[in-house]
């Protein structure tokens, strides 16, 4: 029951957070400012990025119920905290703001803070939960090479 608890809480958060970051966005992958951009030629389709999200958001959801069962604490509470800042700033800054660089930085520095995630909690019960991580990570290295590339393009 109690994973079940866990897994609504941050399916709430996650997907809240995904709706206030495109808030904040101040519809910026239409502005003309983005349109004009010198984008990557990988850069996916719109459409692609609703579908990834969800599916990032579902697994880091499910990830995060299985983790909180085996070690919910203050500073795991912090960690994810510091995610959700970091992942809902960015539509912030680099859309809104216009800030490409500063919106570099906190990509590969949210990057970071899910690879932290991978890589320091693997207990017995977590050696396969942790998978679920990936297609987060794979998603911001994509976006993070997006963002480098729009930083040193334009």
């Amino acid at each position: 029951m109690k994973k079940i608890q866990y897994l609504i809480l941050f399916l709430v958060i996650n997907f809240g957070g995904l709706a206030l970051g495109v808030w904040l966005m101040d519809n910026g992958p239409t502005s003309d400012w983005y349109l004009n951009l010198n984008k990557a030629p990988w850069t996916p389709p719109g459409w692609l990025f609703g579908v990834a999200w969800s599916t990032i958001m579902a697994c880091f959801s499910w990830y995060l119920a299985e983790l909180f069962i085996l070690r919910a604490s203050k500073y795991l509470w912090m960690i994810y905290v510091f995610q959700v800042v970091l992942n809902v700033g960015w539509n912030y800054v680099f859309f809104n703001q216009h800030l490409t660089t500063v919106g570099l930085g906190v990509i590969i520095l949210l990057t970071l803070v899910i690879l932290y995630l991978f890589i320091t909690f693997r207990s017995d019960r977590l050696k396969y939960a942790k998978y679920l991580l990936l297609p987060y990570i794979i998603w911001l290295c994509i976006a993070t090479s997006l963002n480098a590339y729009i930083v040193l393009n334009n």
